[in-house]
């Protein structure tokens, strides 16, 4: 079975994931775009050499007898509308994060999945498809440091733009962490607490950089996350998991090393596409295969969830300075 996918959105996501998807993957064709700038839609289409229609909106597309699954990778706010609609149309979505922007649209998802009685999303949290985070997932399942205790890391990028303000560091940048601790620790968010060191003098006035991110989790994990979006250096993502008898620590991306001009030294990445390659391309796959044998897996809509949760009361203790409590809601059977 060819599944014949639809995108949602053809910006510089959009337009990766159909490259990869028409050149790289296996067992799926893009026969469908559409976006916000429909000249931009038909550039993708025409830059990749794709046989696909393009569609004036997205509701438009989800309906199309053509097209069998979607790829959402639109403008945040468009997501829940979009996602919604393919479940009632009974077509599995691959949705980017944020599956929603606020919590109650996450929820609106997941009610709509469960009345749907079948799974059919699943959101792009890329870091659990990552080699060396599987690496660190299996150490913590095997119980090869003990029970975790603490958990040290940091998100680092060069640079981000004007548009890019203060609460964006969680919705945007922290999201991923948000969910892929959770992941590694099988546990869930009990507090949250945000400081603001010295800003840097390469921070525009929009947003505060650095941010130190602490979290706890309902089992004691005690949770520090630098943020710092204006680094300069290159992007840059660490993580070390302290257990009882031992730490793990995320491998670093493979580079070439140089002796030259009495120097030793190794390439820093600078942007999230080639630091997370591998991982989009078994995410996208493993999508691709799980809409083809009927049983879609990966991140699911709870997942977007309990993210959206803890990112909305982060945002909270922003403003507040203090520490603020997380409540998750009971976990429904349909996710288990």
């Amino acid at each position: 079975m060819t599944v014949r996918i639809g995108v949602i959105g053809t910006g510089m996501i959009g337009e990766e994931h159909s490259r990869r998807i028409s050149q790289q993957l296996t067992g799926g064709e893009i026969v469908a775009v559409t976006d916000v700038n429909l000249d931009q839609a038909r550039a993708v289409v025409d830059r990749l050499g794709l046989e696909a229609r393009v569609f004036d909106d997205g509701q438009s597309l989800i309906q199309s007898s053509d097209v069998n699954a979607v790829l959402v990778t639109s403008w945040g706010p468009t997501h829940e509308e979009y996602v919604l609609a393919a479940i009632a149309a009974g077509k599995p979505v691959f949705c980017e994060k944020p599956l929603a922007t606020t919590a109650e649209g996450c929820r609106n998802i997941i009610d709509a999945e469960i009345k749907a009685g079948r799974r059919l999303v699943q959101v792009g949290f890329m870091r659990r498809y990552d080699s060396g985070y599987n690496l660190m997932k299996e150490a913590i399942d095997d119980n090869r440091l003990g029970e975790p205790l603490i958990i040290h890391a940091a998100h680092r990028n060069p640079e981000v733009p004007e548009r890019y303000v203060t609460p964006m560091a969680i919705h945007d940048t922290l999201i991923h962490e948000l969910d892929t601790f959770r992941w590694l620790l099988d546990d869930d968010y009990k507090s949250a607490q945000v400081l603001f060191p010295r800003k840097t003098r390469h921070a525009h006035s929009k947003v505060e950089d650095p941010q130190i991110v602490l979290l706890e989790t309902v089992k004691g994990v005690r949770i520090d996350v630098e943020v710092f979006v204006n680094c300069q250096y290159g992007y840059d993502i660490q993580c070390d998991v302290v257990g009882e008898e031992g730490i793990a620590r995320l491998p670093e991306p493979q580079s070439l090393q140089f002796r030259q001009a009495g120097q030793r030294s190794n390439e820093i990445l600078q942007d999230w596409k080639k630091r997370f390659s591998e991982a989009f391309d078994v995410e996208l796959q493993s999508f691709i295969d799980g809409v083809a044998a009927g049983e879609i897996g990966g991140p699911s809509s709870w997942d977007g969830y309990a993210a959206a949760i803890a990112g909305d009361v982060c945002v909270k203790a922003q403003e507040s300075g203090g520490i603020e409590p997380i409540e998750m809601p009971e976990r429904p059977a349909f996710y288990a």
